[in-house]
């Protein structure tokens, strides 16, 4: 494991020698000393740095029209935009950065030409860089627990940097370690294949770096840690069944075998140890936080991939923005003559058309905007198994009744789904309507086998449904016991709570929030473990009524 200023040390260096291959640094530090120490460092990046703020405009990214030397130039004068030459970008507050902006950086980003390093203060637990931008940066970089005194000025070299960047273009990598780094980061469940992409440049960067002309094994290991580290999902801890035998040893034969023709040489790093030094790269905890603070971000609304969330309902007014007459927009009248006012002068003198009262083009246009809101939506999954379902149905039904008699202030939506015998079923689809909830809930039965894992598929196609239909979706699970029921409808436990594990992790990948509550007399430890691979909340509310349920609820999911 490389520490913390080191490795903030390694990832300047490397940026600097391919700032166009590496795009950039995820810094995550609190504004003071410490951070300044690091950034001063970024002046050995052989790109111009300029400095953004979360609310900088187009204009200054992409340049636009110079309003005062126009007019005292009696013609257009246009402005460069930061983005017109190559450009070492610094982002502040950059964990703040809507979800526009990450998309115009974004598409900035494809190009190599230029990077950028985001300032992240991790103020509120809930803010995280949108992941358009983490997915596009090489680097993550913590400086939690570093104290300003314990560390000196980062040095870094700028003629060995120099000399490495000379040396770059010459530098090869095998097809045995890209295809090691590929197979990595499937290990450690990272979906986005830019990951490899940027791991194979780093590994590059570092072999030039250290003078080698093809990438190593240490070029392997710093590039997975600097790379892969941060993007890695929390591994859920697995559960050993008593019930199930451990599995078979390996044939005598195989102990005394030596080394085959497919075996790999010895200058190879095992794919097992890369993984491993990849998941002891960061603090403890630290990927269950930003994958925590990733989730909080979708369920406020802003799904991090530079698109608007698109919401059910209209909102308050937004000021206007330029834009073209497309089905559906609205011109804000108003907005629009107070941007063709100033050049009706100049318009009248370039079309000769001294009489004309204004003259409005198309780059006049303003159109109304409104902020789109977004209802929540609160998906009950409750255990209807066994000789107890009537009681926790009861319990159930209560805290549903008593939240939706809340849902009418805040626009909320409650869904319910129970699992049993040998399936799910949706009970009761997303609704605000008291009467036909209460008409659903009067009949539901219960006993049977319990499909855990057919409530949770059930549950995530639900919440996608009420996501397509702009709604913010919440899974509560209501249990008390392990999944006996496989998704094939077959009674094998070892299968059932495999079928679980998986759809736990479906869910997580959709970073929807959930939380499971424990109906049990004892809490249960394997629902503390599928909580946890699914990044959730575990609750453990044995004997609970529908009261204590509701204002849990509420406490919970932030209501």
């Amino acid at each position: 494991m490389i520490p913390p200023l080191q490795r903030a040390e390694t990832a300047l260096s490397l940026l600097a020698i391919d700032p166009a291959g590496l795009k950039g640094l995820w810094l995550r530090a609190r504004a003071g000393a410490l951070r300044d120490r690091v950034t001063e460092a970024l002046q050995a990046i052989p790109l111009p740095l300029r400095r953004l703020h979360p609310t900088v405009a187009d204009d200054a990214l992409y340049g636009g029209l110079d309003l005062s030397s126009t007019l005292a130039a009696g013609r257009p004068v246009m402005t460069r935009g930061l983005l017109a030459d190559p450009t070492a970008l610094v982002l502040t507050m950059a964990e703040r950065t809507p979800p526009g902006l990450a998309a115009r950086l974004a598409t900035a980003l494809d190009e190599p030409r230029h990077c950028l390093i985001a300032l992240d203060e991790a103020a509120d637990p809930d803010e995280t860089l949108p992941s358009a931008l983490a997915d596009r940066l090489g680097f993550f970089v913590s400086l939690e627990g570093i104290v300003w005194s314990d560390t000196d000025p980062l040095a870094l070299d700028p003629t060995t940097l120099a000399e490495a960047r000379a040396r770059l273009p010459a530098v090869r990598v095998t097809e045995d370690a890209a295809t090691l780094l590929t197979r990595a980061a499937a290990q450690l469940g990272i979906q986005s294949m830019r990951a490899p992409l940027l791991a194979i440049a780093a590994a590059r960067a570092h072999a030039a770096l250290m003078g080698r002309p093809v990438v190593t094994e240490d070029d392997l290991k710093v590039a997975a840690d600097l790379t892969y580290a941060h993007r890695a999902l929390p591994m859920p801890e697995q559960s050993q069944d008593p019930d199930q035998p451990p599995p078979p040893p390996p044939p005598e034969d195989q102990h005394d075998q030596g080394p085959s023709e497919n075996q790999q040489d010895d200058t190879s790093i095992p794919e097992e140890m890369l993984v491993e030094a990849v998941r002891a790269a960061l603090p403890e905890g630290l990927l269950e936080h930003l994958a925590a603070g990733r989730a909080a971000r979708v369920a406020k609304g802003a799904s991090g991939t530079g698109d608007e969330k698109q919401g059910n309902r209209r909102g308050r007014p937004l000021p206007s923005r330029p834009g073209r007459l497309v089905p559906g927009a609205h011109i804000d009248l108003v907005a629009t003559l107070r941007a063709a006012a100033p050049w009706q002068p100049l318009r009248r003198r370039e079309a000769n058309r001294p009489e004309a009262v204004l003259l409005v083009r198309g780059s006049d246009l303003r159109l109304k905007r409104f902020k789109e809101m977004s209802d929540r939506v609160l998906i009950f999954a409750v255990d209807a198994s066994g000789s107890s379902a009537f009681a926790r149905l009861a319990e159930a039904k209560g805290a549903i009744e008593l939240l939706l008699g809340q849902a009418y202030a805040r626009r909320d939506h409650v869904a319910l789904l129970a699992f049993r015998g040998v399936t799910a079923e949706l009970i009761l689809p997303p609704t605000r309507s008291l009467v036909q909830t209460k008409r659903r809930l009067c009949a539901l039965p219960g006993g049977g086998g319990t499909p855990l894992a057919s409530g949770l598929t059930l549950a995530m196609h639900t919440a996608d449904h009420a996501r397509k239909r702009g709604l913010t979706p919440t899974i509560a699970i209501l249990t008390d016991g392990r999944g006996n029921i496989a998704l094939d409808g077959t009674a094998d436990r070892p299968k059932a709570e495999a079928d679980a594990l998986k759809a736990a992790q479906a869910i997580r990948a959709t970073l929807v929030p959930t939380l499971i509550i424990d109906t049990a007399n004892r809490p249960q430890p394997s629902l503390q473990l599928l909580s946890k691979a699914m990044l959730g909340t575990y609750l453990a509310l044995p004997r609970a009524d529908a009261h204590r349920l509701s204002n849990v609820l509420e406490a919970a999911l932030g209501g």
